[in-house]
């Protein structure tokens, strides 16, 4: 069962997610995708995520993956079945973010062929299609700004929204986050046969 949250930065959206995990089980694993180098300030915001995660009674396992994401869920995932073989409820596992890991693979396939990283999405939406227990996925809205006046921008925007969209149509609830609401957005969605 995944769900898709999405919005704007600052919006809300991994307060609503990791709401979410606690409701799905109890307990989750929360995967961190962020590269966190000699940036002081990201260091800070990585900081203040781990200590309200710490204090939270809600118990969490952290991984930090900012590549190799959908190899990981596959194993997070055969680990939850075997959890479910001998009775264990399986954890919540929340992604935080999907647009950071897209940044990551981006950044590593800026010399190469564009199939190289559109191969990377493609396998990580088959990925979250075939898992089976609590999947929770946290990415940002990139695509209702301003164009970006680079080129790198213009295609980490492009790649952005066509990932968000190939992973909508897979999850099972998709949530966009605005000023701290959620909104179910599959529950709202327009049907062509209302036409």
């Amino acid at each position: 069962m995944a769900y898709l949250i999405t919005g704007g930065a600052r919006s809300g959206k991994s307060l609503f997610a990791e709401q979410c995990a606690s409701r799905l089980a109890s307990r989750g694993i929360y995967i961190a995708t962020s590269r966190v180098s000699d940036d002081e300030e990201m260091h800070q915001r990585v900081n203040l995520h781990q200590q309200q995660r710490e204090q939270s009674t809600f118990r969490w396992e952290t991984i930090e993956e900012p590549d190799l994401l959908a190899d990981r869920l596959v194993d997070i995932g055969k680990r939850a079945d075997e959890q479910l073989l001998i009775g264990q409820q399986p954890p919540a596992v929340l992604v935080d973010c999907l647009t950071l890991w897209l940044t990551n693979r981006l950044l590593h396939h800026e010399a190469s062929p564009p199939e190289m990283l559109e191969n990377e999405i493609n396998q990580l939406v088959e990925t979250v299609a075939s898992y089976r227990h609590p999947l929770l996925l946290v990415t940002n809205e990139v695509g209702s700004g301003i164009v970006p006046a680079y080129s790198l921008g213009r295609i980490f925007r492009d790649v952005a929204g066509r990932m968000n969209r190939l992973l909508a149509e897979r999850c099972e609830r998709v949530f966009l986050v605005a000023s701290g609401i959620p909104v179910d957005l599959k529950r709202i969605a327009f049907s062509w046969d209302e036409l």
